[in-house]
């Protein structure tokens, strides 16, 4: 009788349990993003003028040289569906193909095999039948093009027009002239998402998509200062429901702060945390800030959609390349050097930041394929833990105490909280009956130079549309705002965010752009207590000076543990001279994880130099170049 219940119990539950574990394989395989992802993107190298044929050479050479390493991503980037002729470009309007539903598709002259309706199914299995995934870019909400010609919106689930409330629905209804992309204004608008038409006509954007295959998302002019919370979790949810893993990735992230992460991590896989990072130091030194910020909050591998996300440094734009905003194809090196280059890969990977390599395939020299295949930093990048900056160092130079190299006294500009005493440094003074200075002066024992901006005295009181997450607009007074201009000519304005595209050689590198009446990144309010507030963000503006920016930025440590208990510790040389870096084992213990403190040493060695460090009982200490980067694997007991 026993051996009979036995053997029912047996028959009964193990279909059960078989049942159960293919559903948490299922399951397992399904989740996105895991480890941070890792691939190629096209932007670097060819900005928006890619091709069919050059996008499956470089695709091909994926797989034959670096799938091997980890890189399975394949991501073809903007304006793919923009005809490359005369007069067309970046931000060249009237140039981009849509269809009758006013979706974006290939320009088949660049796509030959999107024709016959095909879209990019056929690239996709390509890139597929490599055993390779497809990446593609995309932009945000509605074309000017298909608004312009109120193309019908589309039902996916009967075929033909949206329908609701006895009426059809087409382009105008939705769009949101007002919430344009900021970086390409007459190219794309929000929808709104308030509406059941608004969000049929991003489930008909991202159906298209999926169906043809795509396998990675990456939605640009929705995030950092376009940040469209409705639209991010609309298409998560739809991403969500598709019955293969697709990656959804957010861009651009300029200014993108703690709070603005936490609010779309779990809607999304990645997203981008700076402005678009290209072949310039400063460029490089620009993500250590943003970085340590997020690494602090623990928002390295926190939860995502379906899986996990990841603060996404942008590619890596190394080896052979072109320029942003270019009608050219890849025709140079890379400008950083070597050190710097090593820099900005070891920060990329102890960071655990996606690896999407920018560079021509096609030209790939030796010394680039060695550093981003370079096997402790992809092992870093994939399995290291307690990823964060490591603050416990010292620095001197060879002479002792370390100084800054003379160079142009600028300003820079930063957003606190207004209670933050930093902001407190704001003043006026009065020029003419028409403009007035606003002065930043610091506080009362700053060594700072007064630096002054142009205000208009005259008030800009006009109605503006404000955003509301869902979509719907409301209406608000902008009196007491105005803008800030770098000179009397009232050309440039000071923008709350800032970008690299639109910067000006006066005071603050990075902090002006083009005059815009109706850009509420522009708008300032001075208040009594001398502080000076975005009316965007709500953010009070603080100046610091900085000698030799692009030469002086301190030092950096990091730190990380291995998936077998060793110990990742990286310096970083920001400055312009040899500088040594130092800290106490007993420190560098102290930040581990259940370590015992009790007569710790370690021992090991420096990557790029192969340095065996003995056994190592008090300080790890190295000269580190300028610019350049040390990179020890510890085994401490």
């Amino acid at each position: 009788m026993r051996a009979f219940v036995l053997c029912f119990l047996y028959l009964f539950f193990t279909p059960t349990l078989q049942r159960a574990f293919s559903a948490k394989q299922s399951r397992k395989s399904q989740e996105r993003a895991s480890l941070p992802p890792r691939g190629w993107n096209s932007y670097d190298s060819f900005c928006w003028i890619i091709s069919e044929e050059q996008f499956l050479q470089n695709a091909q050479l994926i797989k034959q040289r670096l799938q091997a390493h980890g890189y399975e991503y394949v991501v073809l980037d903007y304006l793919w569906f923009r005809k490359n002729v005369p007069g067309s470009g970046t931000n060249a309007a009237g140039f981009d193909l849509i269809d009758q539903w006013g979706r974006m598709v290939p320009d088949p002259d660049r796509w030959p095999s999107s024709r016959n309706g095909k879209g990019l199914s056929e690239v996709a299995k390509k890139v597929h039948d490599m055993g390779l995934k497809f990446g593609l870019h995309v932009m945000k909400g509605l074309s000017f093009q298909a608004f312009n010609a109120n193309t019908p919106i589309l039902n996916i689930k009967t075929g033909k027009t949206y329908e609701e409330g006895g009426r059809q629905w087409r382009a105008k209804d939705i769009g949101i002239k007002e919430k344009k992309c900021k970086w390409m204004p007459q190219g794309f608008m929000s929808v709104n998402t308030s509406l059941g038409a608004g969000r049929a006509f991003l489930r008909s954007l991202y159906k298209q998509y999926a169906g043809w295959g795509v396998d990675l998302v990456k939605n640009d002019c929705i995030f950092g200062d376009d940040l469209d919370i409705g639209e991010i979790n609309i298409v998560s949810r739809f991403l969500s429901g598709v019955n293969r893993p697709i990656v959804y990735s957010l861009s651009p992230g300029t200014k993108t702060t703690v709070a603005m992460a936490k609010k779309v991590n779990k809607a999304v896989n990645m997203y981008r945390i700076t402005g678009d990072d290209w072949d310039k130091w400063e460029d490089v030194v620009a993500h250590f800030d943003v970085t340590r910020d997020l690494a602090a909050a623990n928002m390295i591998g926190a939860e995502g959609m379906l899986g996990k996300s990841w603060p996404d440094l942008d590619m890596l734009p190394l080896g052979w390349l072109t320029d942003p905003d270019s009608n050219e194809g890849p025709y140079r090196k890379c400008n950083l050097t070597l050190n710097e280059q090593r820099t900005q890969m070891t920060l990329w990977s102890i960071a655990k930041s996606p690896l999407m390599f920018g560079g021509d395939m096609r030209n790939l020299d030796d010394a680039t394929y060695s550093l981003i295949t370079n096997p402790t930093l992809l092992e870093i990048n994939a399995f290291s833990s307690n990823n964060r900056e490591f603050p416990s160092i010292t620095a001197s130079s060879k002479g002792g105490q370390l100084t800054t190299k003379g160079g142009q006294e600028t300003h820079s500009l930063g957003l606190v909280s207004c209670m933050d005493s930093k902001a407190m440094g704001w003043s006026t003074k009065a020029l003419d009956d028409k403009t007035e200075q606003l002065c930043w002066k610091g506080s009362s024992n700053s060594t700072q130079t007064p630096m002054c901006l142009h205000k208009k005295k005259t008030s800009l009181t006009f109605e503006k549309g404000t955003m509301s997450e869902k979509g719907t607009m409301s209406k608000q007074s902008d009196q007491g705002n105005f803008h800030l201009f770098a000179t009397h000519a009232m050309k440039s304005c000071l923008d709350a965010s800032p970008r690299r595209d639109f910067a000006s050689d006066d005071f603050m590198r990075d902090s002006f752009s083009p005059f815009r009446q109706d850009d509420d990144n522009q708008m300032w309010v001075f208040n009594k207590n001398g502080t000076l507030k975005s009316s965007r963000s709500g953010l009070c503006a603080t100046i610091t000076d900085v000698k030799d920016i692009a030469g002086s930025g301190g030092t950096r440590s990091w730190i990380a543990t291995g998936r077998k208990g060793e110990v990742y510790l990286a310096f970083f040389n920001l400055n312009a001279q040899e500088t040594v870096i130092s800290t106490k084992i007993a420190d560098l213990v102290k930040s581990l994880p259940k370590q015992n403190l009790n007569k710790v040493s370690c021992n090991g060695k420096e990557l790029w130099s192969g340095k065996d460090l003995g056994v190592i009982k008090d300080t790890i200490s190295m000269p580190v170049e300028s610019h350049a980067s040390v990179l020890f694997v510890l085994n401490c007991k």
